[in-house]
């Protein structure tokens, strides 16, 4: 439970840090809106860069 509310509390300052992902709504999950950000916007380093979808974009 406390790495859950902790990984919780990261995901919401890097929503806040990074509005256009929208990690507060998806939480880091490769949603449909999440994958056209990242296309829009790129990848930033709390991406992971072995994830399929990112590896293709960079």
């Amino acid at each position: 439970i406390i790495t859950k509310v902790t990984r919780d509390r990261l995901v919401a300052t890097l929503s806040k840090k990074n509005k256009g992902y929208h990690w507060d709504k998806n939480f880091g999950y490769g949603t449909k809106q999440h994958l056209q950000a990242l296309k829009k916007l790129g990848i930033t380093k709390h991406h992971r860069k072995t994830f399929s979808p990112i590896s293709r974009l960079t």
